[in-house]
């Protein structure tokens, strides 16, 4: 457990003291182990040269599979299986995404039971494989299923390398972690819309009964290249920060032990019922599920639906794919920017708050503005205004959930209810609203004002419930608890302080 130096507050020699009484007496006897902040930075800087390049890696693969369905669209397969009759393409963005949101709480409580080393590559491995079969099928059937079957696999990876992040970093280190990892998704976008250009021009090739082109190039070589990936990663990916191959024995401990400084619980503590239920009852959790929730709407209706949407301006679909990029790569650098400004400033909300207002303005220009090259202009304040928001409610979320059973539990069902946000993407954009879409406009408009309310909201609470606090109203909680059950209550303990 960590908590900020301000009156009645738990400061890191008591937490280390707290620690010690919960250790068999032979260890607590044994001389404290002490590092310098420059060791502590050195272990620091190892561990984001292999942990944060390994989980944007895995998640650029992740979204790059899930939204490549919006690049095939466009290069035939909506044509070659018949998807624009009715709201079939619709229902096929919308199984991912419902299969997806059942998947992310179990797959998690699995991922600390099994351990990350093998299971996150396994899902890698497994949606790569369905991606590249997504190449052979003939029919809106066959790619429903295979949606189905892509959202089993990916379900469990988006929450399982947020746990994975907070397992090696601090609270006040863990935004620009997760915020430079979920930027994966607009480097995704831009990288997919190259990569699909690219991929359809390779020529025809295959056997007489099941030829390869265009569109299914584009499945069949991002899955092969996904599942290569997913081979090689358990040679990379550390278990635990006591397990990490690429750091000595003494930087092993450092890691180890700068953590058990700030948690309110063992890093290996098994995901037990009252977990899931603190988890559940955690307010902050629900603000910042909404907020996930709203943001999601407009995420990944964007990654599923910007190609179809540059394309109804009245461009060609090369051209369309290739103005995807831009749109990305500036919200990819703003979003890994607000998280390194919000992780040194130690504040959530506001940022939040404020650069949905972009997002806001972008929305506004679609839904009402006519000129085509006005109307890009607002695609990039949407972006911008956006993407960073996903990973500020998610690193918010996982900061205010202390203990690494309830953060593995809060990771997972934060991201499972703001899927559902996914799911209404899906629907937002319908094929007889084309070109103006003007029902889905409003909708992001109306889901992008209540997250700079929800914002706002979450500061409001958790200053309020930070007061009481200082003010003594929850020290009735450490009444008749052994010393063990105190060090597991988490954010629920008096000394526990929320992150604004």
């Amino acid at each position: 457990m960590e908590a900020v130096p301000v009156d009645r507050m738990m400061n890191e020699k008591d937490e280390k003291i707290l620690y010690q009484e919960n250790v068999p007496s032979d260890q607590s006897s044994e001389p404290e182990f002490t590092w310098t902040e420059e060791e502590e930075t050195a272990v620091r800087r190892k561990l984001d040269k292999v942990i944060v390049p390994l989980t944007t890696g895995l998640y650029l693969l992740c979204f790059l599979d899930r939204a490549n369905v919006g690049n095939a669209r466009i290069q035939g397969m909506a044509k070659d299986l018949q998807l624009d009759i009715g709201v079939r393409f619709n229902w096929v963005t919308s199984i991912f995404y419902i299969i997806y949101m059942f998947v992310e709480v179990p797959s998690n409580i699995l991922l600390k039971i099994i351990g990350p080393r093998y299971y996150l590559p396994f899902l890698v491995v497994g949606f790569g494989v369905v991606s590249m079969c997504s190449a052979f099928v003939t029919s809106f059937e066959g790619l429903l299923t295979a949606r189905a079957f892509l959202g089993i696999f990916e379900g469990g990876v988006m929450p399982g390398l947020a746990f994975f992040i907070t397992c090696f970093y601090k609270r006040q280190e863990l935004l620009l972690r997760v915020g430079i990892y979920v930027s994966a998704a607009s480097l995704a976008g831009a990288f997919g819309g190259l990569l699909a250009t690219g991929l359809a021009r390779i020529p025809e090739w295959g056997t007489e009964s099941m030829r390869i082109h265009t569109w299914r190039n584009i499945f069949f070589f991002e899955g092969l290249i996904t599942i290569i990936c997913g081979l090689l990663a358990p040679l990379a990916m550390p278990t635990h920060p006591a397990e990490t191959w690429f750091l000595n024995e003494r930087e092993r401990k450092i890691a180890f032990e700068r953590l058990i400084n700030k948690s309110a619980g063992h890093e290996n503590e098994k995901v037990e019922l009252h977990h899931v239920t603190r988890s559940f009852f955690n307010i902050n959790n629900y603000i910042c599920a909404l907020g996930f929730f709203l943001i999601n709407i407009t995420v990944q209706g964007i990654a599923l639906f910007m190609p179809t949407i540059l394309k109804d301006l009245g461009w060609t679909s090369t051209k369309a794919q290739l103005y995807t990029v831009p749109p990305y790569v500036c919200a990819c650098a703003v979003a890994v920017a607000v998280a390194f400004v919000s992780d040194k400033t130690n504040r959530r909300g506001i940022y939040l708050a404020c650069f949905t207002m972009l997002a806001i303005s972008g929305f506004a220009i679609l839904r009402w503005v006519t000129n085509p090259n006005i109307r890009y202009m607002g695609v990039f304040f949407i972006t911008l205004g956006a993407f960073p928001g996903g990973p500020g409610f998610l690193s918010w979320a996982m900061n205010n959930a202390s203990g690494p059973a309830v953060r593995a539990v809060s990771s997972a069902y934060v991201v499972t209810l703001g899927t559902a946000g996914g799911v209404l993407a899906t629907w937002t954009y319908v094929k007889k609203d084309a070109p103006k879409y003007h029902t889905g406009h409003t909708i992001n408009l109306a889901g992008q004002v209540g997250v700079c309310i929800l914002a706002l909201c979450g500061i409001a609470y958790c200053k309020w419930e930070n007061k009481q606090r200082d003010l003594g109203k929850r020290d009735h909680r450490l009444n008749g608890l052994t010393a063990a059950q105190i060090k597991d209550l988490g954010y629920r303990h008096p000394s526990f302080r929320y992150i604004t």
